[in-house]
């Protein structure tokens, strides 16, 4: 999907055309869109190709003229094995053009529009654009911590009450979207002091921006970088919960096996066929049960003393 916005005193506006200095949103690109890039706008076809990949680490290349910038942005996976993920944002531009890809659907790009709208902010050049994009997209993914952190307290309330499969598989898959997101954030971070340093245009960035994208992006890194440590500590600690559990099942098992083979192994042996104590003797079958019975409770109140039960 292919849309178009020029920059005004009130934010972005969508037009039905290109014009100008606009801004060319391009989002899941089809093959006429692509078509479109390489032969009529003459993007280097590698750059598109680069920003295809799920994988690629954040980093600014110039080819030809040519800026190309690549921005991790986090977006809803919709599924549940992976609720949240990371996907490259692509912006590219030259001269008058600027156009942005992503081969994902995210809210970081049509929340920013909405946002510019509401704000009435302009856009002074194309790495002031790039600038506010990483911006929000920082900002972005504090707002699915957030989330993230909802799912958190959720499935730890569940654990408490009984440990499931189904919860541990829960913090496995939030365990897995917090090493994506440090990463990602991690690559933005190195980008953004690379485009802070270009010698061409770092005088006439706004120091008040700088500062601002500075702050969220090392906010986002804290914040992950904590979540993270907390779910890794809870997952140890509910290993451990469970590697106790089952010793405590073992031990239980084991002691009332010892208390149940005390009368088998009395029966056994008033059971052989030799001469013994009570083979004459009416009430032999109600001693023998009793000695048992005796052995027994001695047994239990033993294993109760040493608390094994």
């Amino acid at each position: 999907m292919i849309t178009f916005y020029k920059n005004s005193n009130s934010g972005l506006i969508k037009t039905e055309i290109r014009e100008p200095k606009s801004w060319i949103m391009i989002e899941c690109p089809t093959e006429t869109e692509k078509k479109y890039l390489i032969d009529e706008l003459k993007i280097p076809e590698a750059f598109y190709n680069d920003i295809e990949d799920i994988d690629e680490r954040p980093r600014i290349e110039l080819e030809d003229g040519w800026y190309l910038i690549i921005i991790r942005t986090p977006f809803k996976t919709g599924d549940e094995n992976l609720p949240y993920n990371t996907a490259p944002l692509g912006l590219i531009f030259k001269d008058d053009i600027f156009v942005s890809i992503c081969f994902h659907k995210n809210e970081v790009l049509n929340d920013f529009v909405l946002y510019t709208d509401r704000k009435n902010i302009k856009i002074i050049d194309s790495f002031d654009l790039v600038l506010k994009l990483l911006l929000s997209t920082s900002i972005w993914f504090l707002k699915y911590l957030k989330q993230i952190n909802i799912l958190i307290k959720s499935a730890e309330s569940n654990l408490e009450k009984s440990i499931r499969n189904e919860d541990l598989q829960i913090l496995l898959q939030i365990e897995k979207c917090l090493v994506y997101f440090i990463t990602s954030l991690k690559g933005n971070d190195i980008l953004f002091h690379r485009i802070k340093n270009i010698k061409n245009f770092n005088e006439t960035f706004d120091p008040e921006l700088i500062e601002d994208v500075q702050i969220e992006i090392r906010q986002a890194q804290e914040t992950t970088n904590i979540y993270s440590d907390i779910l890794s500590g809870m997952m140890d600690a509910y290993a451990s919960v469970i590697s106790n559990n089952l010793n405590i099942i073992m031990k239980r098992l084991t002691s009332i096996s010892i208390i149940l083979m005390i009368p088998t192994l009395i029966a056994s042996l008033y059971g052989m066929n030799v001469p013994n104590l009570f083979e004459k003797n009416l009430f032999g079958f109600w001693y023998i049960l009793i000695i048992c019975f005796g052995f027994s409770i001695l047994g239990v109140l033993f294993f109760r003393k040493k608390k094994f039960f």
